[in-house]
């Protein structure tokens, strides 16, 4: 029976057609060798396209924008983390005016559901805000010691565009709030598997340790021959605040009782130099007391003479004749000089008439 075609518009069936067989057997012709080469060539010489055998299912995208006022180190730090994450957006600058709520309306406009913004207040001190928007939690953090690509020139390296690893220290599974801000930096700092922007490459690794009641944040790269890790940067410390329930405000779910304000840091600075500054004073008050006060006179130790032994007495030589006087060597010289320069003036009005 041969082979049934079915038609789309019918039940009917048809039978299908049976392949043309060449004359001379199954050998190809010479026109078919070379269409076949010219074939494989075209395949050999075609770039192959990116491999995505799934899908892209989680959806995160980070809005990373600052507020006005800040410094270059800050915006070359929010380039750089633009820069390893593929799946974020960028937008302009918001006024210092404006209140945090608005950021949740941003990032509705652009479509995020993360946000990391960059608030800098006095143009030295910089906070970094994390977010769930629009519902939260968020957390709000003081940066300290930045230094970016740019600046560290570190040997390492690694694809634009490729999936970090997350590392975290063992203390982030103790205390609670920890916990909830390892899921809230796994969202964010995460690249979705089979982002359009992201490459399918595992090649540098985000770690987060914490030590003196700080998070460090650091970029390795991992080597393939022997996995080891090279930094490439770019660094920076994250002082913990305040855990807020909603999205830039709401109930306090956690307070930092470690934390000290930069104003606080800076006033005990000037009161410490002020302190120094006090203790010369004082130094020199008490050194001039000590002086104005009337020297005290000891008594008379009888036992202070027992080891005391008189001296020889010279026999007192009467002087009888004048001493002769000191020659003063100056005076000698002097009046020596006075007479050979009369004796130059002479000579030289004689020359002259």
């Amino acid at each position: 029976m041969a082979a049934a075609k079915r038609k789309r518009r019918g039940d009917l069936a048809v039978p299908a057609k049976k392949p043309k067989r060449n004359e001379k057997g199954n050998r190809p012709t010479a026109k078919q060798r070379d269409k076949a080469e010219d074939a494989e060539e075209e395949d050999r010489n075609r770039i192959p396209g990116p491999v995505c055998k799934g899908r892209w299912k989680n959806k995160e995208r980070i809005l990373i924008f600052s507020s006005r006022g800040i410094n270059f180190r800050t915006r070359h730090l929010m380039q750089d983390l633009r820069m390893l994450m593929p799946h974020s957006k960028a937008d302009t600058k918001m006024d210092r005016k404006d209140k945090l709520f608005v950021i949740n309306e941003v990032c509705e406009m652009k479509n995020c559901n993360k946000c990391i913004y960059f608030e800098a207040k006095k143009k030295q001190d910089l906070y970094m805000w994390l977010s769930n928007s629009p519902h939260g939690p968020s957390a709000k953090f003081l940066v300290q010691n930045i230094h970016t690509l740019a600046e560290l020139k570190m040997t390492g390296n690694c694809l634009k565009g490729s999936r970090p690893l997350l590392s975290f220290d063992p203390a982030f599974d103790e205390l609670p709030h920890y916990a909830l801000l390892k899921e809230l930096l796994i969202q964010i700092f995460s690249t979705p598997r089979y982002h359009p922007r992201s490459q399918p490459f595992v090649d540098h690794v985000f770690t987060f340790t914490v030590l003196d009641n700080r998070i460090w944040f650091r970029n390795f790269q991992i080597i393939e021959e022997d996995a080891a890790l090279v930094e490439i940067g770019p660094r920076f410390v994250l002082n913990l605040i305040k855990i807020f329930q909603g999205s830039f405000g709401g109930p306090t779910l956690y307070e930092n009782p470690h934390y000290q304000s930069p104003n606080m840091h800076r006033r005990i600075v000037r009161s410490m130099t002020a302190a120094k500054y006090k203790e010369k004073q004082q130094v020199k008050e008490v050194q001039k007391l000590r002086k104005k006060e009337p020297k005290t006179v000891l008594p008379h130790d009888p036992t202070a003479d027992v080891f005391m032994t008189p001296a020889e007495e010279k026999p007192v030589e009467i002087q009888w004749v004048k001493p002769e006087p000191k020659v003063d060597l100056n005076a000698r010289k002097k009046r020596v000089y006075k007479r050979q320069r009369k004796m130059n003036q002479k000579m030289n009005s004689r020359n002259a008439k």
